[in-house]
């Protein structure tokens, strides 16, 4: 059975106990920071006969509540501690005051991650881990698994100028690592005393299980993160926010449907063919934020073969297909993004300018992602030093 680092604390195992008792902790959590019992980590903690003094949650908030890019405001849990909000209205309240570590000996991170170098939760525990080494408090992460496993890594890293909190450090899209691997790999870049970290790894896990094998529930740990199938379609999906199309926020399946009004689903699915995942034509209404309440064409993603699909360039080419399709209609957000406002959002997802400019010149993208399978290769190289498992 695989024991994630929360329920090594929930089982008492001793190794993992004797660096939380005795001590002043803060947690870093959100709501699927649960246990195999679905305890939330907070109560694992507190059972397992802990201290734990103040609490912290990243975007969306620790209770999850939050849409994206939504500042969300410290206030009280129902326990009566404080909960610090580490996603505020500006790029400064992305790190914890010192006050807040203030009198704390470590800091517990523990948040289900979901494998993508833009989802936001692993650059906050980087965040926190800087702030926690400067301030003397140790950074103590329970890890879990990357629900898109371990081995394959996908879309190469980006570059300096366009590292952003959609990507503090240069990894690739599709990482392969734990959150516990990515501090470890951060805090080396970084110089910060290795002292200043300690992982809590996971028992019984191998980098080639699918998650559906480890046994472990999923819940969602932010609010259009529905389903493992979300996650699957994610390290693509993710790239609609840098443009005008609607990622279906607000239905059931959101980042696998998505589409404009002036999208054709169906000359889009005849168009574009992906290894490992098939094009299903639909209408659908988003319920917020682009083209909210608009009747929109598009398509649903069904991933059939998650070893073989490729999500970052799959949707690049859907991208690149709608541009063909609907010309000038589409547009690349140029408008403030994570906290950047003087480049293009899917700059900044990308990790560089070439799929927009190719794009938008109607130029094929077959070469630039030969380049990329490279770089991504590279990276795959640098990140074994950190690896856990």
């Amino acid at each position: 059975m695989i024991e994630t680092g929360l329920d090594r604390v929930a089982v008492a195992d001793p190794e993992a106990l004797a660096l939380l008792r005795g001590r002043k902790l803060g947690l870093l959590a959100h709501p699927a920071s649960v246990d195999r019992r679905l305890r939330h980590a907070h109560a694992v903690l507190i059972a397992a006969g802990c201290d734990v003094r103040a609490l912290f949650g990243p975007e969306h908030g620790y209770g999850g509540e939050a849409q994206d890019m939504i500042a969300v405001g410290s206030e009280r849990a129902s326990s009566g501690l404080q909960v610090h909000s580490l996603y505020g209205g500006s790029e400064q309240d992305l790190s914890p005051r010192a006050e807040w570590l203030a009198g704390l000996d470590a800091m517990v991170v523990d948040l289900q991650d979901v494998g993508s170098r833009y989802y936001t939760f692993v650059w906050t525990a980087v965040l926190m881990l800087r702030s926690a080494a400067a301030a003397g408090v140790q950074v103590i992460v329970l890890d879990r698994p990357n629900p898109l496993g371990g081995t394959r890594v996908l879309g190469g890293a980006q570059r300096a100028g366009y590292r952003s909190f959609v990507g503090l450090h240069d990894v690739a899209v599709q990482h392969g690592m734990t959150l516990g691997e990515l501090c470890l790999l951060a805090a080396a870049r970084e110089r910060i005393d290795r002292a200043a970290l300690h992982v809590v790894p996971m028992r019984g896990y191998r980098r080639e299980l699918a998650y559906e094998a480890t046994g472990l529930p999923w819940v969602l740990p932010s609010p259009n993160m529905p389903t493992l199938d979300t996650a699957r379609v994610y390290p693509g999906g993710c790239l609609l926010e840098g443009t005008n199309l609607s990622e279906g926020r607000g239905t059931t399946r959101p980042f696998e449907i998505f589409g404009a009004p002036f999208v054709d689903g169906h000359a889009l699915a005849r168009a574009v063919e992906l290894d490992g995942a098939q094009l299903r034509p639909l209408s659908f209404t988003p319920g917020f934020q682009k083209h909210a309440g608009k009747r929109c064409g598009g398509v649903q993603v069904h991933v059939t073969a998650p070893e073989r699909f490729d999500a970052y360039a799959g949707y690049l080419r859907l991208i690149a297909a709608i541009h063909a399709q609907a010309g000038d209609a589409l547009r690349f957000r140029t408008e403030p993004y994570e906290f950047v406002s003087d480049r293009p959002a899917l700059d900044l997802l990308c990790g560089g300018p070439e799929p927009r400019e190719l794009i938008a010149a109607g130029q094929g993208l077959d070469e630039w992602l030969v380049q990329d399978a490279r770089a991504a290769q590279r990276f795959d190289r640098e990140r074994q030093p950190y690896l856990l498992y």
